[in-house]
């Protein structure tokens, strides 16, 4: 069979937790001897698009402006206009390669217009997975207002992104109850937990410990989106509060619209327990994950969906503690508890997330932890479930056009 996977953001390039869950799912579909093709922009490009090989599956990169640590006028821009920069770059790639299936990434909320092209020239149907309910979290955050016209803008190409899809994929229980009652017209929706590759665990090298001086610390580690989605603040406070306990050290790695907030933070609060890291590769991701000793995430108390950071899996996938902190009624508690892989409690509880990162303290209790949140991304998380689950749905499907 051959798939099409259409995303805003693609290895080898990307440091986004999502490129490389969509690149572990591609590379799944290649070892079922499927033939795989990724469509995404290429930032800068002055030619129409370009073409390499990564891991056995055909990347397609056309040409776009910048969609990723942007201003959010220019970021907005540029989404908009992703649909038609990908058909005017590859139509004749299209016309001449029909695939069998589509499978779709959001975010972005912007590639219904290229789905519904793809749709109706091949009479395939699609896939959508779903995984920030945008513009909800937005307006839940306070960033836009519920009945402003920018709401309104935004909730029509969602959408229309909805329309696109026969099947919809979505990353927890508890945002499919949201998604049916809050969308009811769309009945196609389904529980599609995110994933990661089964791997072997590596070896701490010491590389990154030596480079911060930071050999004899116990480390926090943060990697990602430094964002309003995230937060950001959350951590602050309690790399505030830990700095009584001279053996921790905390390691903040990525980009986003925060980064400066948490910088000057930092300066303010005297915190030299913390260290803001640029953005890494994902092979150097791995290298520092497999140093560090506990894994943190932090999501917006606002929210009023349940979000599932992709971190978490790396977290997993490396034997590392989960140290949390989410929106009230987020259904990976109960999930990451259940398991015995981490410890987390609700945004705007300091207490109890300070009193979570202390008992973190112990080594034998955080390998435990580790260990366990190992488990449950073996039986839970794979990529081979994820792509069990679309392949199934899609078997047989009909395209709605």
């Amino acid at each position: 069979m051959k798939i099409c996977i259409v995303i805003d953001d693609y290895l080898p390039e990307s440091i986004k937790v999502a490129a490389k869950m969509m690149h572990d799912l591609a590379v799944e579909f290649r070892s079922r001897n499927h033939q795989v093709t990724v469509i995404t922009p290429g930032i800068g490009f002055r030619e129409a698009h370009t073409s390499q090989i990564v891991d056995g599956v055909n990347v397609l990169k056309f040409s776009s402006g910048e969609i990723k640590n942007v201003s959010k006028i220019k970021r907005l821009i540029n989404e908009l206009l992703l649909s038609r920069r990908a058909w005017l770059s590859l139509e004749k790639f299209f016309s001449e390669n029909k695939h069998d299936c589509i499978i779709y990434y959001s975010p972005s909320i912007f590639w219904s217009g290229l789905i519904f092209k793809l749709k109706r020239l091949w009479g395939v149907p699609s896939y959508l997975i779903l995984r920030d309910l945008f513009p909800q979290w937005v307006i839940d955050s306070g960033i836009i207002g519920k009945n402003s016209p920018l709401a309104f803008f935004f909730r029509y190409f969602e959408k229309l992104n909805y329309k696109a899809a026969d099947r919809i994929g979505i990353q927890s229980p508890e945002n499919l109850k949201w998604f049916a009652s809050n969308r009811p017209s769309f009945k196609n929706a389904h529980v599609l937990f995110n994933w990661a590759s089964i791997r072997q665990v590596k070896k701490s090298t010491g590389k990154y410990r030596k480079q911060l001086g930071i050999e004899d610390k116990i480390v926090y580690f943060y990697g990602g989106n430094i964002g309003q989605a995230q937060d950001m603040m959350n951590l602050i406070r309690l790399a505030k509060r830990m700095k009584i306990h001279a053996e921790v050290h905390f390691v903040l790695v990525g980009a986003g619209d925060e980064v400066d907030l948490v910088r000057k933070a930092i300066q303010v609060e005297n915190l030299h327990n913390v260290s803001l890291l640029d953005p890494v590769s994902q092979a150097e991701y791995e290298e520092m994950l497999a140093e560090f000793d506990v894994g943190l995430f932090t999501l917006n108390p606002l929210h009023k969906t349940h979000n599932f950071p992709g971190k978490i899996l790396g977290y997993m996938a490396q034997e590392k503690p989960i140290l949390g902190s989410i929106n009230k009624g987020n259904d990976l508690e109960g999930i990451v508890h259940d398991a015995n892989a981490g410890l987390i409690s609700l945004s705007g509880d300091d207490d109890k997330f300070y009193e979570n990162a202390r008992s973190l303290l112990d080594r034998r209790y955080r390998m435990e932890l580790g260990k366990k949140g190992r488990e449950l991304l073996d039986s839970t998380f794979s990529t081979g479930s994820a792509a069990d689950k679309i392949l199934n749905s899609l078997n047989g499907a009909t395209a709605l056009i």
